[in-house]
Formats: structure tokens, C-alpha cells, sequence
């Protein structure tokens, strides 16, 4: 395997893992707040409280997974862009 077929692979790793905790958290969410609801109701203020905190945490979850996905497509531009110069073509001498 070559090294680019690797780092491609680790990539689509980082970014699948974080988007699985993603879909995790959100769903945790909407369960513990579809849990508050059952017990306090849908239409109080303790259920749009509840609304709104879900709200949030799944907004930071799904910023952080965004971020996660932008860094990884930085770092493996970064490393291409590194181990270009370095790579050579083999010559006849070489084989």
C-alpha cells in the first residue's frame, strides 16, 4: 500500500470516528430530551428549556466535528505537500 493510499485511509479513520461520536451525542440528546418531555411535558418552560439545550449541545458537537474534518483535510495537505520534494522517480541506476 502507498503512503498516500494510507494517509487516505487514516483520514477517512479521523473523520468517520468523529462523525460516529457526532450521531452518538445527537442522538443521546434527543433521547434525554425526549425523556424530559415525557415527564414534564411538551409545551413548558422545563420542555423549551430542554429544547434549547439540546439545541446547543448538538450545535458544539456538530462545530466540532466540522472542525475535526477541516483539520484533517489541513494536515494531509500539509504532509503531501511535504513528502512531494522528497519523493524521486527511480532511475536505472536505482533498479
Amino acid at each position: 500500500m502507498t503512503d498516500s493510499n494510507k494517509s487516505k485511509r487514516d483520514d477517512n479513520l479521523v473523520k468517520k470516528t468523529a462523525s460516529q461520536a457526532n450521531d452518538l451525542v445527537n442522538k443521546s440528546a434527543d433521547t434525554a430530551n425526549d425523556v424530559v418531555k415525557s415527564i414534564s411535558g411538551d409545551g413548558g418552560l422545563i420542555g423549551k428549556v430542554s429544547d434549547t439545550s439540546t439545541d446547543f449541545v448538538k450545535n458544539v458537537s456538530n462545530t466540532g466535528n466540522k472542525f475535526i474534518g477541516k483539520s484533517v483535510d489541513t494536515a494531509t495537505g500539509a504532509a503531501r505537500g511535504i513528502t512531494k520534494p522528497f519523493s524521486r522517480k527511480k532511475s536505472k541506476d536505482d533498479e
